[in-house]
C-alpha cells in the first residue's frame, strides 16, 4: 500500500530541502523523512513538516525530521510563505516562524528577484562557546564546542579537507551521537584562510549522517566562532561547496546580541511522493 506524501523541493545554496505540506503524527516523522530523502525517492538531505502555528505573530511552524534547527530548512519555509504572498520581483516582506529546536520566533526578511528569494534570518545565540581537546582515535582534536539549547557544533579549523580528516569528521560525529543528550551535532571544518567550511551534520534520532553543500547554522556558528576568536562584530562571506552563505555578528559590551545569515533560496519542485506503509 502506498501512501501520498504532499511536498515542495527547495534548494538554499545547493543543502536541498523537502517540506511536507500535509499532516502527519509526528511519531511518522522519522519514516517519511527517510523514505522520501532516500535516492530512490525524491532525494534531499533534509525533511521538514508544515504546520499550522500556535503563536499569533506566526506566519507558519516548521518542524524538522529530527525535531533539530535548521536555518535553511527556514529560510525555505520563508520563501514559501513569501510565494504564497505573491510577493513581487524586488519586493520585501517580513515573516515570523515557529520553528523546532527554539522557542523563540525567528524573523525572515525576504526579497523576491525574478525566480529566487533572498532571505536574511535571525539565528539563535550559543549559549556557550569554549575551547576543548576532544580525544578521539587515540588523538586529541584540539575543537572549539559551540553550544545551543538543542544541538551542539564542533568547528575544527583545518588546512586541507582532505580524505583523512573527512573521516574522522564522520567518526567523531557517530561517537558523540552517543554519547550526547543532543537533536543534531554538526562538524565544521572550517579552513580560515580562504573562509571555506565543510559542514558535516549528523542527526541521530533519524541516524542520518550528510556533508551538506551549504549549511545556514553551520555559517551561524562560524561567524559565533569568528567572533569568539576575535572579540569583534563579523561580516563575512562563508563559502561553501553550494555556494555562499553570509553571516552577520553584531555586539554590545562584549556580549553577542545579534547572529543573522543571508542567503538564497529557490523553489525548484512540488507534487506528490508515494511511500509503503
Amino acid at each position: 500500500m502506498k501512501q501520498e506524501i504532499d511536498f515542495i523541493k527547495f534548494n538554499p545554496t545547493q543543502n536541498m530541502t523537502i517540506l511536507v505540506n500535509t499532516e502527519h503524527p509526528v511519531e511518522d516523522y522519522k519514516y517519511i523523512a527517510s523514505k522520501i530523502m532516500s535516492y530512490d525517492n525524491v532525494y534531499a538531505e533534509q525533511v521538514g513538516f508544515i504546520g499550522k502555528p500556535l503563536k499569533d505573530k506566526a506566519d507558519a511552524n516548521l518542524y524538522m525530521a529530527g525535531g533539530e534547527f535548521c536555518g535553511n530548512a527556514c529560510m525555505a519555509l520563508a520563501a514559501l510563505v513569501a510565494s504564497r504572498k505573491n510577493l513581487v520581483h524586488n519586493n520585501f516582506t517580513k515573516i515570523f516562524l515557529e520553528v523546532s529546536g527554539t522557542e523563540e520566533l525567528v524573523m525572515c526578511h525576504v526579497k523576491r528577484s525574478f525566480n529566487k528569494y533572498y532571505c536574511e534570518i535571525k539565528m539563535p545565540i550559543p549559549e556557550n562557546i569554549e575551547q576543548r581537546s576532544i580525544k578521539y582515535d587515540k588523538d586529541y582534536l584540539e575543537t572549539t564546542v559551540i553550544q545551543y539549547k538543542e544541538f551542539v557544533h564542533i568547528v575544527i579549523e583545518v588546512e586541507q579537507f582532505t580524505e583523512i580528516v573527512r573521516r574522522s569528521a564522520e567518526g567523531l560525529a557517530k561517537l558523540l551521537g552517543s554519547t550526547l543528550e543532543t537533536n543534531l551535532i554538526g562538524i565544521l571544518l572550517y579552513k580560515s584562510k580562504s573562509n571555506e567550511l565543510a559542514p558535516l551534520i549528523y542527526i541521530p534520532h533519524l541516524d542520518s549522517l550528510v556533508w551538506e553543500r551549504g549549511c545556514g547554522s553551520g555559517t551561524a556558528s562560524i561567524g559565533a566562532y569568528l567572533y569568539w576568536k576575535n572579540k569583534e562584530d563579523i561580516a563575512a562571506p562563508i563559502k561553501q561547496p553550494g555556494g555562499t552563505i553570509k553571516v552577520m555578528v553584531n555586539s554590545n559590551q562584549g556580549n553577542l546580541i545579534s547572529l543573522k545569515i543571508e542567503g538564497s533560496v529557490g523553489i525548484v519542485a512540488k507534487g506528490k511522493a508515494f511511500i509503503d506503509v
